[in-house]
């Protein structure tokens, strides 16, 4: 009888760079093994996306990663356990959730580390406290490829039919591009209205307090709009004879920025 194997731990990470790496720090007792980036996406002849319930997202296995995925399953039978490995933002913890999808049905414990540093120390490091997959970062990954989908799907084809063939709209470009022309808009529609503004240089009798500026803003309690030099001059001939009453005050603090 041949002897049994001894039992190993499956580590999965995106790139086979990565995995040649973690493969000299950890030796015998592990196995690497490189998703080679997404497993899974929306598919590329339909929407993809249920907008009659819930937005639920519609992933497939991408084309060509068929072999990959057969790769991780053989590994995966023979191991104790899974460590999901992928890179530590939200797009990569949608890739472990994926891999941890194709997975589960061999039972296994799965579990999730982060790389931070891939050092000898690093790694080690994180092999101490795996984790489980956060499914809050997974459904805004999830979030953000379905507006790519929903905005792209429904926009490209009318970029192709007015502009070129071929060209693509974004979630971001697409609401960017909508900003700039309402504000053009807004721009063009603007009518420029003639103002004037009265001023008062007033010095307080007592000597200490300092000169200010004070600008005419209601006359009569109600507010004024000064439109014409008619209106001005009138208003301040009206002022140089008036006699002016301080009747609130407040002190505040300006922090003012040196200039570069």
């Amino acid at each position: 009888m041949s002897p049994a194997k001894s039992a190993k731990r499956l580590i999965i990470v995106e790139s086979p760079a990565k995995a040649r790496t973690l493969s000299k720090y950890l030796g015998r007792g592990f196995v690497i093994k490189a998703s080679m980036g997404h497993v899974k996406d929306l598919p590329k002849n339909r929407l993809g996306v249920d907008i009659e319930d819930s937005f639920e997202p519609q992933f497939v296995p991408i084309k060509g990663k068929e072999k990959v995925l057969r790769e991780i399953r053989a590994a995966a039978r023979d191991a104790e356990d899974i460590l999901v490995a992928t890179d530590p933002d939200r797009e990569g913890e949608a890739i472990g959730w994926h891999l941890a999808q194709e997975l589960k049905k061999l039972k296994k414990p799965i579990g999730r580390i982060w790389l931070r540093e891939i050092t000898r120390e690093g790694v080690k490091e994180a092999l101490k406290t795996p984790r489980e997959i956060d499914t809050h970062r997974v459904e805004a990954q999830f979030a953000r490829r379905i507006l790519d989908r929903l905005v792209g799907y429904e926009i490209s084809p009318l970029l192709w039919e007015k502009i070129w063939r071929g060209l693509s709209a974004g979630r971001v470009q697409s609401v960017a591009l909508r900003l700039i022309v309402e504000r053009e808009r807004e721009i063009d529609a603007f009518v420029p209205e003639e103002y004037w503004r009265v001023q008062a240089r007033l010095a307080p009798e007592r000597d200490r307090e300092p000169p200010f500026t004070a600008r005419l803003v209601r006359y009569r309690g109600e507010k004024i709009k000064i439109t014409g030099e008619a209106e001005a001059r009138k208003a301040e001939a009206e002022l140089r004879g008036a006699e002016y009453l301080v009747r609130s005050m407040a002190r505040k603090r300006r922090k003012q920025t040196p200039p570069a």
